[in-house]
Parts: structure tokens; sequence; C-alpha cells
């Protein structure tokens, strides 16, 4: 692997100009096929092998032409003054914004409130639902602005009037003005690490060209395989993460190579052969945690995998080849300001001296006990409040009271109850039934009878007159437990209703749906875990030949994410600092999100692992003891790989910037996970327990040595074919490379 790495970088630094344009014309191929592609199709949110899903295809199969997911607009009408939604003034009010409405150009139906008695009891409030033709995104700007007018005529009439649904609602930026700080702040963290602009810039150049080709193939192939721009939202983030490392890692080795006296060519083989050997395993750990995101079953979870496991193979290609060839341009622009003055200094065998990373593993192996204690406790507390991890899809009353989303669920919940918001729909199958509508009429009694049922609605059947769809309002919030009890009691009752009314039922909604999707992610978390684990160790086992540093990386893993899940329950669910990130209301966590921590941060943290740990073997291998090999792989990674965090910290930080919580969430999850696996697992618990271990760490029997192929991570073949330069060697001219 070293050998063919080696000689792949010397290519393409001979090669500069041929690799260059290369990829130049790859991008620009991608880019015009993507510019000529068709227009992908909206991949929806589907969950196959869920009750709500069945029940939803149902209403598509048995109510054709009615877009049972087209876009909606639930309009709240509150009278002002304590007055009633039933004086003369506010109905006629409320009756020519619905006769309005209704003659939008998409609009399907608007519902009178009076006439669907969609007045509260005390006549304070009412609604009316304005039902679309299309979905949210295929909406015209003028069939918004149609009832935005309307909403306005009834505003002037002196009536509080609040909009929920998705027509009108607005779909905030992902990260906006605070992501592109976090690349700001990439762009410092990299200039302070290698004192120079060109290699600061070089990281960066190639990893936005590895995101532009990468969403380019999204859009490309969109309509081919069924993607859209959402589902490169990964693919941007994570793309964009490893590229900045991969490339910072390999440009690190270069400038190490050359301050040991290289040539500029041979310092870049040895480079592309030493640390892109581990950007080639650490990539692939990543691509097997995206990759296995295809095991939760949901479609556009597992798009989002393989695209973003196509964008991290695209990182790596790039900082192998593209890298190099760059580094051909500029040979000693990279390099310090100190190195490219002094060059005396240049040459010299720095393998002895000391730095920040040195003396704190020096600190560690003298103190493994306490360091190890300390680091497994903390972040034993911080995992502590997943313990009462609730998931769910957090909807509008987790949006800020400053959207009329929020304001117009508020109004609701206060005149018609907490269920309101979240009714369940019960599908009626009675196709086989002898009298449809005395079949669908008993199990609507048996449901409203049903405790925590606080009404149903009427039932309304299709043109055939064999299916039926009601709605049953819970007493409860659709983010309370109670409300997921009362769901999978009217399930439970199901066989004994069905027998009584000679027809089955489904229950299906929002409320039900996020339910289902809650319990799908929650039961294909453990295989999933043990799918990427597991391929992982054994990944890991040929890296380091060694079979307690797999383990003792997955276990790291598993504490690390433990800890950021708990985070995020104390800050997203208990509120614990809630106010200091912007967050308005607390609530459920993302149903994804456990699988986000998981795959993402699992491929990330086995980055950061294979950048420690493979120096660590390697100054193992050339000779060093168990303890002085720690120090020698803290003194030339620690520096890279604290970079690599602060960047990856950065990137995910501009996500919690976003206006939607649930964007707040992933990345505050995804900042704090880096923060622990980085900076507390893999800079202070692993040197300690290789510490404790000694040279059991490296330890494999002879047997599977014999088996394992021989991979050469850390360069042994290199050693010996490129011997380093001796002292007395002078150093590599600064001069232009031909």
């Amino acid at each position: 692997m070293a050998t063919l790495l080696y000689r792949l970088g010397r290519v393409a630094f001979r090669w500069r100009w041929f690799v260059t344009l290369l990829w130049v014309a790859v991008l620009g191929a991608v880019g015009f096929a993507a510019a000529k592609a068709p227009a992908a199709p909206d991949d929806g949110f589907t969950m196959p092998g869920i009750e709500s899903q069945r029940a939803f295809d149902l209403l598509e199969q048995r109510f054709p032409g009615t877009a049972a997911d087209g876009a909606s607009a639930r309009i709240v009408f509150v009278a002002p003054n304590g007055e009633k939604v039933t004086a003369t003034e506010n109905k006629a009010a409320i009756e020519k914004l619905v006769t309005e409405a209704a003659d939008g150009s998409q609009v399907a139906s608007a519902v009178d409130p009076f006439a669907a008695q969609a007045v509260s009891e005390d006549a304070s409030t009412a609604y009316s639902t304005v039902t679309f033709k299309v979905k949210a995104d295929d909406l015209t700007g003028a069939a918004k602005t149609h009832l935005e007018r309307a909403i306005d005529t009834a505003q002037k009439a002196g009536l509080t009037v609040e909009v929920g649904g998705d027509a009108l609602a607005t779909q905030p930026a992902a990260g906006g003005s605070a992501e592109a700080i976090g690349i700001a702040i990439a762009a410092v963290v990299l200039l302070i690490t290698f004192g120079s602009l060109a290699a600061a810039g070089l990281p960066l150049l190639t990893a936005i060209l590895g995101v532009g080709i990468s969403m380019s193939a999204v859009l490309a192939l969109g309509s081919a395989f069924g993607l859209s721009e959402t589902t490169g939202t990964l693919a941007t983030m994570l793309g964009l993460a490893c590229g900045i490392d991969y490339a910072l890692f390999v440009v690190s080795r270069y400038r190490e190579e050359r301050e040991k006296g290289h040539a500029p060519r041979e310092a870049a083989g040895l480079a592309a052969g030493t640390a892109g050997s581990a950007v080639v395993f650490a990539g692939l750990t990543v691509v097997i945690a995206l990759a296995g995101l295809s095991v939760v079953g949901i479609p556009m979870l597992t798009k989002m995998g393989l695209a973003a496991a196509g964008a991290v193979l695209l990182s790596v290609l790039i900082s192998l080849t593209l890298v190099p060839a760059l580094l051909g341009f500029w040979p000693n622009a990279v390099l310090s300001r100190r190195d490219r003055k002094n060059k005396a200094h240049r040459g010299k065998d720095q393998a002895n001296g000391e730095n920040g990373g040195s003396r704190w593993a020096r600190l560690v192996v003298r103190r493994p006990i306490p360091v190890l204690m300390l680091g497994v406790v903390g972040l034993g507390a911080m995992a502590l409040p997943a313990l009462n991890l609730q998931l769910g899809m957090p909807g509008d009353e987790a949006k800020s009271t400053a959207t009329t989303e929020r304001r117009a669920y508020d109004d609701l919940a206060q005149g018609f109850g907490p269920g309101f918001n979240g009714p369940l729909t019960i599908v009626v199958d009675a196709k086989k039934a002898d009298d449809a509508k005395s079949a669908v009429a008993t199990i609507s009694k048996e449901i409203a009878a049903t405790d925590g049922v606080v009404s149903v609605s009427p039932a309304r059947f299709n043109s055939a007159g064999d299916t039926a769809v009601f709605s049953a309002t819970p007493a409860t919030s659709p983010t309370d437990e109670k409300t997921k009890q009362l769901v999978q009691t009217i399930r439970d009752e199901r066989p004994a209703i069905a027998a009584d009314a000679g027809a089955s039922f489904e229950v299906t909604g929002t409320t039900a749906l996020n339910i289902d999707v809650a319990q799908k992610v929650q039961d294909a978390l453990i295989p999933y875990l043990a799918l990427v684990v597991g391929l992982a160790i054994v990944l890991l086992l040929l890296v380091f030949r060694s079979l307690l540093v797999p383990l003792k990386a997955a276990l790291g893993f598993l504490l690390s994410v433990l800890a950021a899940l708990g985070a995020v329950v104390a800050v997203f669910q208990q509120g614990h600092g809630a106010s200091l990130l912007g967050v308005d209301q607390t609530g459920p966590i993302m149903s994804l999100m456990p699988i986000f921590l998981v795959g993402i941060v699992f491929g990330l943290a086995m980055d950061y692992e294979v950048f420690l740990v493979s120096r660590m073997r390697e100054a193992y291998v050339h000779g060093d003891g168990p303890g002085q090999a720690i120090v020698s792989g803290f003194r030339h990674s620690a520096r890279v790989v604290v970079a690599a965090a602060l960047i990856m910290m950065a990137v995910f930080s501009g996500f919690i910037g976003a206006g939607a919580s649930m964007i707040k969430m992933i990345g505050f999850g995804l900042a704090i996970a880096v923060l622990f696996d980085a900076f507390v697992v893999r800079m202070a618990i692993v040197p300690a327990v290789l510490s404790l271990l000694g040279n059991k760490a490296w330890y494999l029997p002879r047997w599977l040595d014999r088996i394992l192929p021989r991979m050469d991570v850390e360069g042994e073949a290199l050693s010996r074919k490129v011997p380093a330069p001796t002292a007395g060697t002078p150093a590599a001219p600064l001069t232009p490379v031909p």
C-alpha cells in the first residue's frame, strides 16, 4: 500500500499539469452534465414497512387525485378583546377570506369553519384548512401571494390571523452566515497550524473542488437515481470537512519530510505513501459508516449516506493525486516562513525535538490511570442524560414564537386543546365489509370511546364507497408520551374492533408517522452499530495488526457518542443552556439524530484514530518502545489532529446558527461529539490505555499475522527503499522544481 501510494505521489508531482487539468476537466464535465440534466424529482420522505406509510399509500390508492401529500395551510382566527368569532363582523371577515382563498389557481378546497364546526367551545378561535393540489415546493408565487392577500384583508378587519401548515412556511437556510464563519475559522486554524498562506489555502481549495464535483454529480444523476439537492446536504458537509482534513494530513507530512532534508518530489511521494495510507483507511472507515445507513431502511437516508460516501471517496482521491500535484507548483511556498528563511534549520533530524504534543504525551504516559479515570468518568457523566432520551420529530411547537407557524400552533392548543395539533388519521378499509357505512360507524364509535381520545370527526368516504377516513383528536400534545401510548392502545385493540365491525383500519397522520419512525430507527440502531463497528474493527485490524487497538478504538467511540447524545438531550430536551443556542422550545430529540451521530461521528472518530495511532505504530515498528512510540506519535501528529478537530467543529458549528431547531441540533451534536472524541478520547484516553497495555497493545497472534494481508500503512517498506538523509547531507535547495 505505502509503496504504491509513494509512486502515485511522485507521478502526480511530476505530471502536475496533467493531473491538475484532469481534475479541472472532471469538474467541468460533471458541471456541464448537471446543467443539462433534467430536474430531479422530489425524493420525499417514505418509510417502507411501517403502518403509517401503509395507510398513507392506501389513501393515495383509494382517493385518487386528492394528493394526500399536497400542501396545506391551516389558517387560525382569534377574535380580539374577548369577542367571539361568531360575531357578525368577525364571521363575515372569515367567510370572505375562505371565499377568496378558494379562488386560488392551485387550491383544491378551502373549508368554511362555521360549516365544518371548526370553532372552539368558547367561540374565541376558529380555523380553516386550505388544501392545495400540489406539494409545497411546487406552489407558484402567485398562489402564495393570493392567499397572503386574503389573510391580510382579514387581519385589517381586526382579527388575529396566524397560518400553520407547509404552504406558506419558510424554510430556514442550513447555516447562513454562521456556516461561512465556520469556514473562515477553518482557514484561520490552517494558517496558524502551517504558518503559510499557501499551505492553509491548499486544503481549502482542494476540499471546495471536491465538494463542487460531488454536488454536480448529485445534480447530474438526480433524475436517473431519484436524487435531489437535499440528498447532497450530508455530502457537502462531510466532503468539505473530510476534504480539508485529508489534505491537511498530506501537506503536514510533506512539510515534515522536507524538514528532514528530502527533495520536493521525494517528499511528496513519501507524504502520499505514509500519510496517504492513513488517509485511505480513514476514508474507508467513513465510507463504511455512511454506506451502512442503508440498513436503517429509510430510502432518503440511504441516498444521503451513499452520496456522502461518494464525496468522501472523492476527497481521498483528491488528497492522493491533486494535493501532490499542487505541491509541485508551490514546493517551497507551503513551508513555514521560518523554514524558508532558515536553511540551516532544514535537514536536521527533529526526531528528538519537543513540542506541545510530545510534552502532553509524556504527562499521560507518566500518569495514565488518573487521566484515564478522569476521561471515562467525565464522559460517563455527560452520557447520563441519554438515559432519558425521547425520540420524535419536533414540529411547529419547536419553532420560534416569532414565526406565525408557532403562534398558530399555540392558538389552536389554547382554543381546542393540546392534542388538536396532532390528530390521528384513521383509514378504514371496508372493501370486504357487508355494509361499509355501518362498519365505519362501529370503528368510529369504538375509537371515540378509547381513553385519551377527545373527539372524532365525521367520516369521509371515497367515490367507490369502500374506504373511509376520519380524525381522532388525542387529549395530549403530539410529543407527549401519553399520545404514543394512545396510538399503541388503539392498534392493540384493532383485532377486537375489526372483528365487531367486519372491516379493518390503520392509524396514520403526522403524529403516528413520527412515532413509527422513532420506533423503526430505534430498532435499527443496534444492527447498524454492530455492522459499522464490526467492519471497522476488521479494517483497523488490517491497519494496525493488533487485536486490542481496534477494540479500544471502538469502545472509545461508543463512549464519546453516548456523551454527545447525552449533551444533546441535556440541551434540546431538558433545556439546560438552550437559550444560549437560541432554542425557544425544548422537546423530543429528532428521530434520526442517534443514527446521524453514530454514522458520521464514527467515521470521523476513526479518522483521528488512524491519523494518531498510525504514527505510534510507525514509531513502534521502527524500534521505539511502547511509551516512546506514544510520545513520538503525538510529537508528529497531535498538532494535525487538533487542527483537524477544530476545523470539523468550526464547520459543524456553522449549523448551530440555523433558524430551525433540528438543524441546530445536528450542528451542535456533531460539534460536541468531535470535541469529546478528539480531545478527550483520542488525545487522553487512547494514550493512557496504550501506556497501560505496553507491548500487549501491539500483540497479534502469529497464525492471524500469517493470514492477514500486509497493508504497510506505517511505510516500513519505504524506510528501506528511501533511506532518510544523513546528518551531513545538505538540505534540498529552495529552487523551482522542473
